[in-house]
């Protein structure tokens, strides 16, 4: 499990959590809110372990028998609330996994730890429940609700809880733990750090991803050679594109982080910041070619393209547009 030592950022959540341990201060209620893959899970884990720890914080121990629970995911006192159904946690999974349970003292340790991942899928009638047991907890008890959306709880359990928010990390930090922890190779680090826009998670899932450089290396590809293209190239690319529908966000991202390089280059002729370093022969051709005015229309048509994709229209339709816009620009 590690301790808070091993969290890349958030230093200002860690030392909250240490003195409210420290201190004695440890609320009720709990809202860590952070996009998926920015360490809400971690962060819970361990402030749950801290708080059960036999050595008493403000970092678990690793080493005494209820961190070595915690460890393992078998510690009675801290109870991860989950669901079967994909998109909600119904009203049945809080009363039955919480509200039903809560006023058993702890089996071991001074804390009972409830954490509900995906709490912001909790449905109304969910929330209502929750918010009984929030208003009136037994002194033993921790809930830790966390969300990617806070503001879909109601205001009424936004109140009643202490907010955690996970701020975006470094970039540096970022690439400094892919290189000297998971041994990343430079101009991958560089790739996978300026993707992940501050999130270690998405970082992390990059850097271990074979698929995303597939993804990669077909957009690469395509963006090399689109000004010689034919139309029935293009169209013949986007078929070759569907095979990555679930993943077509990264894919233009992949897109307009290329164009970001371009619009670097072409501005300060700095190769230094630029991502595709190992395609700097191109950029500096693309940058050569292409005006501010086109590389803006290109940047902004990625953005159309990502709405009109999330809005259901006809995916061939969106790329081959997107793709001729390039092309033209």
């Amino acid at each position: 499990m590690g301790t808070f030592k091993d969290v890349v950022g958030h230093k200002d959540i860690i030392n909250y959590i240490r003195n409210a341990v420290r201190e004695d201060k440890v609320s009720h209620a709990y809202i860590l809110n952070g996009e998926r893959g920015a360490g809400k899970k971690m962060l819970a884990n361990l402030f749950a372990a801290t708080l059960l720890c036999e050595k008493g914080g403000p970092d678990p121990c690793n080493e005494c028998h209820s961190c070595r629970q915690a460890e393992s995911g078998n510690h009675p006192d801290i109870i991860k609330v989950t669901h079967e159904k994909p998109n909600s946690i119904s009203v049945d999974d809080i009363r039955e996994q919480v509200n039903n349970t809560i006023m058993i003292k702890p089996y071991q340790g001074p804390y009972k730890v409830y954490i509900i991942p995906q709490a912001d899928m909790m449905t109304t009638q969910a929330q209502n429940a929750l918010l009984k047991t929030i208003e009136e907890p037994p002194e033993y008890a921790v809930i830790m609700l966390l969300t990617e959306n806070a503001d879909t709880l109601l205001p009424t359990i936004n109140s009643r809880c202490v907010m955690l928010k996970l701020r975006n990390i470094k970039d540096t930090l970022i690439k400094k733990y892919l290189m000297e922890t998971m041994q990343v190779p430079d101009y991958k680090a560089d790739m996978c750090t300026a993707f992940a826009q501050g999130n270690m998670g998405r970082a992390i899932m990059l850097a271990n991803s074979e698929h995303f450089n597939e993804i990669r290396d077909e957009a690469v590809q395509l963006l090399k050679y689109i000004n010689e293209m034919e139309l029935s190239e293009i169209v013949q690319a986007v078929s070759r594109i569907t095979a990555y529908k679930l993943e077509i966000n990264d894919y233009l991202d992949i897109i307009m982080i290329w164009y970001r390089d371009v619009l670097l280059y072409k501005a300060t002729k700095d190769m230094d910041k630029v991502v595709f370093k190992d395609q700097i022969k191109y950029i500096k051709e693309r940058a050569k070619r292409s005006s501010y005015e086109g590389i803006e229309l290109i940047i902004e048509s990625l953005e159309k393209a990502k709405a009109r994709l999330k809005a259901n229209v006809n995916f061939d339709l969106v790329m081959e547009l997107l793709f001729l816009t390039i092309k033209e620009n």
